[in-house]
């Protein structure tokens, strides 16, 4: 996927400009969907250990507690650095994607290119499955990689495709997907519903970037909102309910609140703030107690029952 040219990596996660030779003002669209982002911490536990035992430097690493120090600070990056590849791997479908879709529009396109860095990484089955699903959905492009603003709320982001399907109009969304153990590409997130009805809701799209020129968003009246798993073994298309979308968007507008008020907060000032020891020093222990209380009855060994109970 080709970087947004008006995106920017910022303190406050990934935002958007107007223009190129303007400061970004507004969140994309994946930083406002981050802010419900759910803990990963067990994932990236299983990450390490995972890491550890496929480590092949782990038997001779037994013996040694500098080289077990080793093989442990490299497995608890082992969740970053899958991240990262996938992140990478991802990059790279997005753009052969993309590629078709400009061929297609018989427009400048690098896809001889774009196939062949796949190919080198062992990758091209994702761009064989996704050649046939586009040849059998008989996809017709309209836009490709489109960035879009919606002013009111205060969000922009890029949509991977605008296009036509089966005669309707549809925003795309793209995700490589891994296969499960079954030879299927494992299942999307319904964030994804949220990403879609968000760039459905936009106002304006971009037309030149470095004029900063938009214009009316024209494809926002009822399209068909598709998130699409391209994996190894297959292309699964999924189609958002349109019967949870207002849910979806009110939870959107919702976490960019969330995004406006950690900055605000931040903004503020200094959450805690030291304090110092009272003046005058320590104060005087309490007064020891008037009276100890007295001891409880103690028991007789031979019967059991408190000394001077009355016996039986």
């Amino acid at each position: 996927m080709t970087e947004p040219a008006l995106a920017h990596a910022t303190e406050y996660g990934r935002m958007y400009s107007r223009s190129l030779s303007e400061p970004p003002t507004v969140p994309s669209i994946t930083t406002v969907i981050s802010q419900g982002s759910t803990s990963l911490d067990g994932w990236h536990s299983y990450m390490a250990a995972s890491a550890v035992v496929k480590d092949p430097k782990l038997t001779a690493a037994l013996g040694s507690p500098s080289q077990l120090r080793s093989v442990v600070k490299e497995a608890s990056s082992a969740s970053e650095r899958y991240r990262d590849a996938a992140a990478q791997r991802g990059t790279r479908v997005h753009f052969y994607c993309e590629q078709v879709a400009l061929r297609a529009l018989d427009r400048p396109h690098e896809l001889e290119r774009a196939r062949e860095e796949l190919a080198a990484r062992g990758e091209h089955q994702f761009a064989d499955r996704f050649d046939e699903w586009w040849k059998l959905y008989d996809v017709q492009p309209i836009a490709p990689e489109i960035t879009v603003w919606n002013a009111e709320l205060g969000y922009a982001g890029t949509l991977d495709l605008v296009a036509r399907i089966g005669g309707r109009l549809c925003l795309i969304d793209y995700k490589t997907k891994n296969t499960d153990r079954d030879g299927q590409v494992k299942q999307l997130d319904d964030k994804v519903v949220m990403q879609l009805v968000a760039g459905m809701k936009a106002q304006e799209s971009l037309v030149d970037a470095g004029a900063g020129t938009w214009e009316p968003w024209a494809y926002g009246q009822d399209p068909l909102l598709l998130g699409v798993a391209v994996g190894q073994t297959e292309v699964r298309p999924m189609r958002a309910n349109p019967e949870v979308l207002p849910q979806h968007w009110f939870k959107f507008c919702a976490l960019r609140r969330v995004w406006q008020t950690s900055i605000d907060a931040v903004a503020a000032g200094r959450a805690l703030l030291p304090v110092p020891p009272p003046p005058g020093g320590a104060h005087e222990a309490p007064a020891a107690q008037a009276s100890a209380p007295q001891a409880a009855p103690t028991a007789d060994p031979q019967t059991s029952v408190p000394a001077g109970a009355p016996q039986a």
